[in-house]
């Protein structure tokens, strides 16, 4: 098992999975750990909907792209570098329809009001994308395809109290990234108050 700083420093979006076959038991792993993360009064009002059918993540696949080109193309060519504009495009137009399991992380209405789910559902997600990736799998987090709940919602069959919130692709990594690019932390830290450097 990989050292906890070393998976937290190492986890990063992976866009080009193989579409080997990933085993039920890890990813039952990796929704174990999910499940441990806080939630809001303890609700836990996380739904996991596992997909594997080639059908169902292939019509997950198309209400993405169509979202992506109906508003995330043009609003990603002016805010990405041309190289990771082109790996998001080909990812919304193909790659993640080809990832042998989608993870689709709703939120439970009956548990918890929608406009609080987000507290409890997006620390699960962050518990399972580090869980995927201490065992070795690529993922990344998407609302792309969440973004048009009316199109993405019947594709499984939710009923009206479970709102679809993130999506996880789940496989193994195409080839190895190296780390993930971030500012240092001191350019956002502040000392006893805004703008204490």
């Amino acid at each position: 098992m990989a050292d906890f700083f070393d998976v937290v420093l190492g986890q990063r979006a992976y866009r080009q999975l193989k579409p080997d076959p990933v085993p039920d038991d890890v990813v039952m792993r990796i929704l174990e750990a999910a499940t441990h993360a806080p939630s809001e009064e303890n609700h836990q009002p996380w739904e996991f909907i596992v997909v594997r059918d080639e059908a169902t993540r292939q019509a997950i696949g198309r209400v993405t792209q169509e979202v992506w080109e109906a508003f995330g193309r043009e609003y990603a060519r002016g805010q990405l570098t041309p190289k990771f504009f082109e790996a998001v495009d080909q990812w919304a137009t193909g790659g993640l329809a080809a990832a042998p399991v989608h993870v689709v992380i709703c939120g439970n209405t009956e548990r918890t009001p929608e406009e609080q789910l987000p507290s409890s559902i997006f620390p699960a997600v962050q518990n399972l994308l580090l869980a995927a990736c201490a065992l070795g799998l690529g993922s990344l987090m998407s609302t792309l395809s969440v973004t048009n709940r009316a199109a993405f919602s019947p594709v499984l069959g939710l009923p009206a109290h479970i709102v679809p919130l993130a999506l996880v692709p789940l496989g193994w990594p195409e080839r190895a990234l190296g780390p993930a690019r971030r500012e240092p932390v001191e350019e956002h830290l502040h000392r006893d108050r805004w703008g204490g450097r």
